[in-house]
Order: structure tokens, then C-alpha cells, then sequence
């Protein structure tokens, strides 16, 4: 099961993206167009599908066994589903107070939920399962993260983050809550 992180600035710029590959074990998704596949398709022609189709991987059985092929993981399609949830968040945040808006869009099996913090910058995670306890205690945890960073003298205000030590606590965080 995998989550993608990513943090906005006002402007929508993107400040730092993480992707997090949970250990709990996920059902398998199965993409309906992949598996109407013939077994010696290639794996590139078979990933398109799956990703178009939204699902996150795509098994393929073979004669040695069942291959297990990328799919909707593909970058740019995360970042399409992140960057269509925007209008929605911004709606959201006219009309609630709060700064944890849970679920706000959900694109086939990716839900989308976010955090908009006083200043407007905008965290935006895309996961697979239900968590809102976990995800609300992430989301947290990384804003107290941000608000350090963005303490740092040597940083640029709403600058790109590429700290080393940002990163690593951002991925403890989301080990242990995601």
C-alpha cells in the first residue's frame, strides 16, 4: 500500500513530495483492463492500461507463476489526481474552519485527503485505504515538522525543501502513523 505526500505552497507550488511504501500488507488490485490481457502481451503495454484504468498494479499470470507489474504508481498520473483535488480543497477551505478536511476527493481506488494550514500551504496525501486517525496524527506531526524547517534561518521562506533531516523525520512520521 503506498501514500503520496505532497506539500503546496499558497501559490500551489510544490514545496516537497514524498512517496511511502507502508509494510501492512494491501489486497490486490486488479486493473479490469489488464486482465483481459493475453498472457504474452508485453509488461509496458499492460502497465498503460493499468494506469489509465486508475488501479495500482496489475498481476499477470504466466507460465512461471503470477507477475506483479506497475501500474497506476506512474508519477504523473498521482500528480494529475493531487492537482484535480486542488479546486476541491480550496472550496473546502472557504466553506470549514477546520485545518484537517479529511476526505476530499477520491479518484477510483485513490483517496484524497488534506490539511491547509493558517498560512494557506497545503498538504495534500493520496492513500489507498480508510486510516483518518493515522492520517490526522501525520498530518500533524508534518506541520510541526514544516514549521521548524521553515524556522531555519539558511530557508527561504516557502521555498523547496530539500533538507536531509526533513525528509527522514517526515518518512519516521509516516512509518509510524501511515
Amino acid at each position: 500500500m503506498s501514500h503520496h505526500l505532497f506539500i503546496l505552497s499558497p501559490s500551489d507550488t510544490p514545496i516537497y513530495s514524498l512517496t511511502h511504501y507502508s509494510t501492512k500488507p494491501a489486497a490486490a488490485v486488479t486493473s479490469p483492463l489488464a486482465a483481459n490481457l493475453p498472457t504474452w502481451s508485453t509488461s509496458a503495454f499492460a502497465g498503460t492500461l493499468t494506469a489509465l484504468s486508475g488501479a495500482s498494479s496489475a498481476t499477470q499470470h504466466t507460465t512461471s507463476g503470477p507477475v506483479r507489474m506497475g501500474g497506476g504508481q506512474d508519477r504523473h498520473v498521482i500528480q494529475m489526481i493531487a492537482n484535480a483535488s486542488l479546486d476541491v480543497i480550496e472550496d473546502l477551505v472557504r466553506k470549514e474552519n477546520a485545518m484537517y478536511l479529511r476526505t476530499v476527493d477520491k479518484f477510483n481506488e485513490w483517496t484524497v485527503s488534506a490539511f491547509v494550514t493558517p498560512g494557506n500551504v497545503k498538504f495534500v496525501l493520496l492513500h489507498e485505504a480508510k486510516n483518518d486517525d493515522g492520517i490526522r496524527a501525520f498530518f500533524m506531526e508534518v506541520w510541526e515538522l514544516y514549521v521548524k524547517a521553515q524556522l531555519n534561518p539558511f530557508h527561504r521562506a516557502q521555498g523547496v525543501i530539500r533538507s536531509g533531516v526533513f525528509d527522514g523525520r517526515v518518512r519516521a512520521t509516516a512509518k509510524k502513523h501511515l
